[in-house]
């Protein structure tokens, strides 16, 4: 910013205050705590189902396809380390019928502690074969085993049966031993099918609340930007390029709702997964993850190297693409006047420049990330390769199960998910900050024509004006009035004229409250009218200008201007009174004709009228017509001539013109010279002394 214009300058926004952003969106999002509350819950039980992936892959595997048990050999057993090694896994071992044996399961043995593992194994306690569990009895007698080997049966009935026995049963036969297996795997296929679903079902309500709450956020900001857009004052707009504004209220208001939706709470999931994956993977074999976690550290030292530099290259992109809108707003408005005096290809040349500024920042952003997503490609490849290469060597001396392997490598794979998914959200999330800092520097510009602390309890307004001894300038140290005092009476009608820069305009930005002066002040009916309200000051005022702004809607919308205080018959009246009715009325729907943008399907004049009709239609106590007949013809400056002589007699009126002819009816005519008032009086008067204004008369020079 600099002075007091409120100039917002960009690519040049300071330091960031990321949480201080954050704590001013969030109450934003206040109102909408319980759509998040509810998003927020569906988000963690989304995480849940996810994480139940890999360890129903472990279960199936595990449990049910690669299911197998080893046998504890106890005959001839007489040292006591062993016997106390395995009375204190007692609780795992599973007995025969005959009692003269004990099997544990794969699963099992992988609680035991590998130093007691190691013992059982180097004292052959622990045999190396596989045995196949089967509740099926029954089919003893009638499956063809090897005889030389005899299943074993445990004390529940179930049957153990070696894994080399298993190698010439037919396909039948093995269905049969293995149905219990099978109806595991049956099983666990169904849950895996029903998280499936209800995650599916789950992530359609979350996005569902996103979206709206986000849409209904962006709504609410974008709705208080516009209010404070309105409430600047006049020369913030003199500053701030239109298309810099538009940039604020819809690219940057986007921008701000890719992150409601993409990362408030979305974030959360990836958190809650990457923690729901440290827990388990420590759970499942602490030693395996610490490794795994050696690859943390590097991680997230990377996450925060790159995050520092995408932060800078999303700023520069956010302040290119503004000055593209800015620079694209300004020349199609102008595109007449590029093409009358041939200027396509100099034009063509500033935006070249631009665009390539706004092509270098963008592949300035893609190269961070064109570096970045592969590298932690890399780290997720090298977290799997030590899965496999340590994890591997535990299934290799039974330490670990190839369920547990396999679940391991699920979980670093979606451990990286996540991560991924943080950096491509912190892309989000840079850009919205970056849009952020820009909505929140307007928000906080102070530069507004501020209420009166005390407002003045004034009765009907009737139109007394009085300046004292004002001085006002737009820049410092160059002022544009200088102790101007002047006073014009309720029903008077006075003209102010004088060459171009003479402050005649300035006059009627301080009557209108556009600008406070400097020093001095200036009155209506006795009061400063920095102690009137705006809303009651602005509404006894009416404002014709010659440069007439036509909205694009109907005749009606136009003089109106939505004002729901303002009916048809006040419209009409109002046209008539600036004798725009006879054209209006030649229009193919009259008062509901549809004008084009800037008022394109009408003639100047027209537009001049309307903008007449628009000032009378409030019937304010005091009329102000700056240049209204500088820009049209003849016919239409007749009209308007007729029309103010009609409703002059009660208003106050003041009007600025080029054109002296329409201001020698005027009780009281001020001439200005370089923001003095050198000269006063009616036509006659001032033509008899022969001074400035009889030269302006002479020589047509008092265009402004």
């Amino acid at each position: 910013m600099y002075g007091d214009y409120g100039y917002m300058e960009e690519g040049k926004l300071g330091k960031p205050y990321d949480f201080r952003l954050l704590k001013r969106l969030s109450c934003y999002a206040l109102p909408y705590k319980k759509t998040f509350a509810t998003a927020l819950l569906l988000t963690i039980l989304i995480t849940l189902f996810d994480l139940a992936v890999p360890y129903v892959t472990k279960i199936a595997i595990d449990r049910y396809i690669l299911a197998s048990w080893y046998r504890i050999r106890t005959e001839n057993l007489t040292d006591s380390k062993v016997k106390d090694t395995l009375n204190r896994y007692n609780h795992l071992l599973k007995k025969t019928r005959e009692g003269d044996s004990y099997f544990i399961s794969n699963l099992n043995m992988k609680k035991l502690d590998p130093a007691d593992l190691h013992i059982l194994k180097s004292r052959r306690i622990v045999s190396t074969d596989r045995f196949y569990r089967t509740d099926a009895v029954h089919y003893k007698s009638e499956i063809p085993l090897k005889k030389e080997i005899s299943p074993y049966v445990l004390a529940d009935g179930s049957l153990l049966v070696p894994h080399s026995q298993m190698t010439g049963i037919s396909k039948s036969d093995l269905l049969k031993l293995r149905a219990g297996d099978i109806r595991g795997v049956t099983l666990v296929a169904v849950i895996f099918f029903v998280l499936i679903l209800l995650s599916f079902a789950l992530s359609y309500f979350e996005f569902y609340l996103l979206e709206f709450t986000g849409q209904h956020i962006m709504q609410d900001i974008r709705m208080t930007l516009f209010q404070k857009m309105q409430s600047h004052a006049v020369r913030f707009f003199n500053h701030n390029p239109v298309g810099r504004l538009v940039t604020r209220i819809t690219n940057d208001i986007e921008n701000l709702n890719e992150m409601f939706k993409s990362v408030f709470v979305t974030v959360f999931k990836d958190i809650f997964i990457l923690t729901g994956i440290l827990i388990i993977l420590l759970v499942m074999n602490w030693r395996l993850a610490l490794v795994c976690f050696t690859l943390i550290p590097v991680i997230f030292g990377l996450t925060f190297l790159f995050s520092t530099i995408a932060r800078e290259a999303f700023r520069q992109l956010r302040a290119t693409v503004s000055k593209i809108n800015s620079f694209l707003q300004e020349r199609i408005s102008g595109m007449r006047i590029i093409q009358l005096f041939v200027r396509e290809a100099c034009q063509m040349e500033m935006f070249t420049e631009i665009n390539h500024e706004n092509f270098l920042a963008g592949m300035k952003q893609i190269r961070v990330f064109a570096i970045f997503m592969p590298l932690m490609e890399l780290m997720s490849s090298l977290g799997i390769g030590l899965v496999i290469w340590y994890g591997g060597g535990k299934v290799i001396q039974n330490q670990l199960t190839l369920g547990a392997l396999v679940a391991f490598i699920g979980y670093i794979q979606m451990f990286f998910k996540p991560i991924r998914d943080i950096s491509e959200k912190y892309n989000i999330m840079q850009s919205a900050m970056a849009s952020t800092e820009r909505i929140f520097e307007f928000m906080d510009l102070k530069d507004e024509i501020p209420e009166p602390e005390i407002p003045s309890i004034a009765g009907e307004v009737k139109g007394h004006l009085e300046f004292r001894n004002v001085s006002f300038s737009y820049e410092e140290n160059n002022p544009v009035l200088h102790d101007i005092s002047f006073e014009v009476k309720p029903g008077e009608t006075i003209a102010i004229v004088g060459s171009t820069g003479s402050g005649k305009t300035t006059l009627v930005n301080l009557i209108e409250r556009f600008y406070d002066p400097d020093s001095g002040s200036v009155y209506l009916d006795g009061i400063d009218i920095r102690r009137w309200p705006k809303k009651k000051l602005r509404n006894s005022i009416g404002l014709c200008m010659q440069d007439v702004f036509i909205y694009a809607g109907s005749i009606t919308d136009n003089i109106s201007l939505g004002m729901e205080v303002i009916d048809e018959k006040q419209v009409e009246k109002a046209a008539y009174q600036a004798n725009a009715l006879q054209f209006i009325q030649r229009l193919p729907d009259g008062f509901r004709h549809e004008i084009g943008e800037g008022g394109s399907t009408i003639s100047a004049g027209e537009r001049q009228l309307l903008s007449f009709a628009r000032a009378l239609v409030k019937n304010p106590r005091i009329l102000i017509l700056d240049e209204a007949t500088s820009s049209i013809d003849p016919e239409t400056e007749r009209l308007i001539r007729e029309a103010v002589i009609r409703i002059t007699a009660k208003r106050t009126t003041i009007i600025i013109a080029h054109r002296l002819s329409t201001i020698r009816h005027a009780d009281r005519i001020l001439v200005m010279h370089h923001g003095r008032i050198i000269e006063q009086g009616n036509h006659k008067q001032l033509m008899n002394i022969r001074g400035v204004y009889y030269k302006l008369n002479k020589t047509g020079t008092g265009k402004d």
